[in-house]
């Protein structure tokens, strides 16, 4: 069996000094840890972690965005960003690829809370989902990350008070049917149909300890690897950011 797990850490060196990472990684070990919004470049981070190969994707602009695996497994080739100088230049993607699919590791960029970017944002998803197609003509592929929407009503607490809010527009949304629609399957709402199940709460409003949250952070696999996906899970105890990890196992 295979364990991969992702989280938006929110800062990978706040995490590390609330002593929380490290023991996180020691006791569910993935076989792949994927990081989002690391904010932070690989020598600014006192990382120790004997048996996994990392490889980072930072940004341009110090403290923000960028993106982080680490892999028990070396792997066969590794993309940073979708070729696109335009798209490239915060880094938001890292592609692995293996020897049966390829992992990619996507933060997706926020549309800004006066939906500022969202014209940017649509344009991403447009291209992001022709850099997957593209990797499924050669092998399966899995992605995972903070993809900043909620996809349905039952991903959110508060769907009605939240129409066409950053996260919940209907053009955000549209964007993830599309990847639904173009073969990629929500490997959480495989096994759990229902709401009240998030990975992300606004913490200026202490919202976790109520569980007013958001559903925003995913994985989602090729439709031909269905058959050996044996579990997806949230880990909403586990603290030290704002997201929660979640995460998949395969066979």
């Amino acid at each position: 069996m295979m364990k991969l797990i992702s989280w938006n850490v929110n800062g990978l060196r706040s995490v590390i000094k609330k002593e929380i990472f490290m023991p996180f990684v020691a006791k569910e070990s993935p076989d792949i840890l994927c990081l989002q919004e690391t904010k932070a470049m690989q020598d600014q981070v006192p990382l120790d972690l004997p048996g996994y190969y990392p490889f980072w994707n930072s940004a341009e602009k110090k403290g923000y965005s960028g993106t982080l695996v680490l892999s028990k497994q070396k792997p066969l080739a590794v993309v940073y960003g979708m070729g696109l100088d335009e798209h490239d230049r915060e880094g938001r993607v890292i592609t692995v690829e293996y020897d049966d699919y390829y992992l990619v590791n996507v933060y997706t960029p926020n549309s800004k809370r006066d939906l500022s970017r969202l014209p940017y944002r649509q344009v991403w998803d447009a291209e992001f989902l022709k850099c997957l197609k593209k990797l499924e003509k050669k092998k399966p592929v899995i992605f995972c990350g903070d993809l900043n929407v909620a996809h349905q009503e039952i991903d959110l607490a508060n769907p009605d008070r939240n129409h066409q809010t950053h996260g919940f527009t209907d053009e955000e949304r549209a964007g993830f049917t599309n990847l639904v629609k173009a073969g990629f399957m929500d490997t959480f709402r495989e096994f759990v149909p229902e709401g009240g199940h998030y990975t992300w709460w606004n913490p200026m409003v202490n919202c976790r300890p109520r569980n007013i949250g958001w559903r925003i952070d995913y994985f989602l696999i090729s439709k031909s690897m269905r058959p050996g996906l044996k579990e997806a899970f949230i880990l909403p105890e586990v603290m030290g950011s704002d997201h929660c990890p979640v995460g998949i196992v395969l066979k």
